[in-house]
């Protein structure tokens, strides 16, 4: 096994390289579960506190109103205090957030979501970043085995929730309690990180070169909309699964396995498409077969058919794994360098998250307007078809400093 200097402060040290690993796994491990874990448990939520369904859809919203907020600020944290600590302090405000959430009255059901995701949100932007700093010569393993753990860790959050909950004692606030051991492990694994010098795991980020913004590029808002969309996709799928499946005669615990299902089709593909999207010369076929999964997928839930439903939940797993994966893709394969990617990486997770926030709340609405789901999933049909329409946009070979050039000219 060769050693990499930049990895470890000490690069001899194998215990210390795989501590570091394992610290990696625990933070992508709590970067779904907290969220998954909700929807399971929102029916449950919601006759308890007496929400509407709109009101209970923002538990998802929330977090994802943070991540678009408090996205574009991650790096600047990391710069000032390194992403040692940062990773850390996010991590201490996961495990509180998810205290304020699970023990205390409806305001603080909220003040707790909006901590968690505040929390994931400076995972989420900082991770790859550390990964890509700490295990250079190994980016594409750690980072796969990073995503099929937060995945999976996701799966279990809406597998396990009904079942904990029916632990006398528990009920959906110990249930949803229960998430902060795992945020409590990871914390005290990643406090060896600690002792590094924060400038070795700074993001240096190189000066914006006047008149060269992505805001401009139609191919980054191409890239942004098929990762906010297909965001908008999941978390809504992640909310409301649960509650149309209960509509076709799911017991709340089979669909939270349900919910579980789609989220477990989704692990392989992390894998897969990464590593096909490289070899291709452009993604155009990946992205237009992962839009047709989502529609298939979304009608298989509109008919409601005993027989489709469960290939539905699959085929719309393996769309968001795909969408996912290629989402991040995009910011390397349609970037010029590390500063561009930096940016891309910005503007899609901000703006792209903001986009799908309004998911779970519109979707919610949208029952308490018309008393049925067919029409919100009417409207996921149509996002899926601009999922195609911009993925393969999005796919085409070529980079955003071209796309911008060739707007120029024009």
């Amino acid at each position: 096994m060769s050693k990499n200097p930049t990895t470890l402060e000490n690069p001899s040290s194998h215990q210390t390289q795989w501590l570091l690993l394992l610290g990696i796994i625990l933070v992508g491990a709590n970067l779904r579960a907290p969220l998954t874990s909700v929807g399971s448990l929102i029916s449950f939520i919601r006759d308890d506190l007496g929400l509407s369904h709109a009101v209970a859809g923002s538990i998802t919203t929330l977090p994802l109103l943070a991540f678009a907020f408090l996205s574009p600020f991650a790096p600047k944290l990391a710069n000032r205090f390194g992403m040692e600590k940062t990773i850390f302090f996010s991590l201490l405000l996961l495990t509180i957030g998810l205290m304020v959430r699970s023990l205390f009255g409806t305001s603080f059901l909220f003040i707790g979501t909006i901590m968690i995701g505040m929390a994931i949100s400076i995972g989420n932007v900082l991770l790859p970043g550390f990964i890509k700093i700490n295990f250079p010569l190994k980016i594409g393993f750690v980072t796969g085995i990073y995503a099929v753990f937060m995945n999976l860790f996701g799966a279990f959050g809406s597998g396990l929730s009904v079942p904990i909950a029916s632990i006398k004692g528990m009920g959906w606030k110990g249930s949803l309690a229960f998430w902060t051991v795992v945020a409590i492990i990871a914390l005290l694994v990643w406090l060896p990180q600690l002792r590094k010098a924060t400038e070795s795991a700074k993001v240096v980020k190189a000066p914006v070169q006047k008149g060269k913004s992505i805001w401009r590029s139609p191919l980054a808002w191409h890239i942004t909309v098929f990762m906010g969309l297909q965001s908008l996709i999941f978390y809504t799928l992640i909310t409301w699964l649960p509650e149309i499946l209960q509509t076709h005669g799911y017991s709340t615990s089979a669909a939270g396995w349900m919910l579980f299902l789609m989220q477990f089709a989704l692990i392989p593909i992390t894998f897969i498409i990464p590593v096909t999207a490289e070899k291709l010369k452009d993604q155009r076929l990946l992205t237009g077969v992962t839009a047709i999964f989502f529609m298939a997928g979304v009608v298989g839930l509109f008919l409601g058919s005993k027989l489709l439903i469960p290939l539905s939940v699959i085929l719309i797993g393996i769309a968001a794994g795909s969408a996912f994966s290629l989402s991040m893709m995009f910011f390397s394969l349609r970037t010029s360098n590390g500063q561009e990617a930096s940016e891309m990486s910005g503007m899609a997770q901000s703006f792209g998250y903001l986009l799908a926030a309004i998911g779970p709340m519109l979707f919610g609405g949208l029952h308490d307007l018309f008393h049925s789901w067919k029409v919100p999933l009417l409207l996921l049909f149509l996002i899926a078809v601009i999922i195609f329409i911009a993925g393969v946009n999005a796919g085409k070979n070529t980079v955003i400093s071209d796309s911008t050039r060739t707007k120029k000219s024009a």
